[in-house]
């Protein structure tokens, strides 16, 4: 007998680096007797989070359900990606139990929501909750959720500034289209940060929502599936900045893709990648690299100039050991060249 319920789908969201891979891999890991379904939005045309995902593939989430989208964000390519993805996944047998979809951390939440509206899927899924991830110490410092008030009085006094930056707007987005959001990198913070992000996540909300400390992603799935929101149906109650229809992009952002040869130290691309952070606002870097005389693949991850790297899995027989990483900014500070030669110093400084 064919299955009528709706199928349920979680969306996790949240800015870049906030933790959304390591979550879903947790969630792998942890179903609650669940068969899952993965599907990653990436920005950028390397795919790191699938392949970490992939390789995290156990029976009750087997790789051929974890789908890749890397042809930009998901919202803005509901017909030719999403559906089809939804779809497909619908159609497998046995057929999951509950979907995850990993946004990318440039992505607004809401447009996805009102995806779930279309003919096509509309009775089959519905999104059982959207969770948010912040970044605990990110938040504290402010650099993702301006001073509401403080903004409002500059404005008043001049009405030609522009108050809002991109990053505010997607961070605030986030946060008021989720049911749940997960602070993470708590030790990062300390206490006070973490009461200060608190502080700042409850201005931001427009309702009252639960706020979890999270550390490396180990939460308890019963928190995160089977919330029931119904958030297809309840979107009134998640404003946004951009309610009008279909009114975003993402050319406030820009990546490129940096290919570099063999490292004969990781070290040496850490140190490149901190400076480089610094001095052209890079907001994330993500890929991987060749070490010299080491068999494993490195996997590199950066948010701002906070860099974290270690080997993921042996290269392939045949593979080439050609390292390649996506940097992301805002389309002012992509200065192409000065980020590829400052890379490419790097891995000369290693060699020689």
């Amino acid at each position: 007998m064919a299955d009528l319920s709706k199928l349920p789908v979680t969306v996790i969201t949240g800015f870049l680096g906030s933790g959304k891979t390591t979550l879903v891999s947790h969630l792998m890991r942890n179903p609650g007797g669940r068969r899952l379904a993965v599907v990653v939005n990436e920005f950028g045309d390397v795919g790191v989070d699938g392949e970490i995902l992939r390789g995290c593939a156990i029976p009750d989430c087997p790789a051929e359900n974890i789908v890749e989208l890397a042809n930009g964000c998901i919202c803005c390519t509901v017909a030719d990606d999403f559906i089809p993805t939804i779809e497909a996944l619908l159609a497998l047998e046995p057929r999951p139990d509950h979907i995850l979809i990993e946004t990318s951390g440039l992505a607004l939440p809401k447009p996805l929501l009102k995806a779930f509206d279309w003919p096509q899927i509309r009775a089959r899924i519905t999104v059982d909750g959207v969770i948010a991830l912040a970044d605990a110490e990110a938040v504290a410092a402010g650099r993702f959720a301006p001073d509401v008030a403080a903004v409002d009085a500059q404005r008043a006094a001049d009405e030609s500034l522009d108050h809002e930056t991109p990053l505010s707007e997607v961070f605030e987005d986030q946060i008021a289209c989720a049911d749940l959001v997960l602070l993470t990198k708590p030790d990062l913070a300390g206490a006070e940060g973490v009461a200060r992000a608190r502080e700042i996540i409850a201005a931001e909300a427009p309702r009252p929502l639960p706020v979890i400390e999270v550390a490396e992603g180990a939460v308890d799935p019963r928190l995160i599936l089977g919330i029931e929101a119904a958030a297809e149906d309840d979107l009134d109650a998640r404003p946004s900045h951009h309610d009008t229809p279909h009114d975003h992009d993402h050319e406030d952002f820009a990546s490129i893709t940096v290919e570099i040869p063999e490292l004969a130290d990781p070290a040496q691309l850490v140190h490149a990648i901190e400076p480089l952070a610094r001095s052209h606002n890079i907001l994330r870097v993500k890929g991987y690299a060749a070490v010299r005389g080491k068999p494993m693949r490195l996997l590199v991850q950066a948010v701002g100039a906070r860099v974290r790297h270690q080997f993921d899995r042996l290269w392939q027989p045949g593979e080439a050991r050609t390292g390649r990483l996506v940097v992301i900014a805002e389309q002012g500070d992509i200065r192409e060249d000065e980020i590829r030669a400052a890379l490419h110093r790097a891995v000369l400084d290693a060699v020689n």
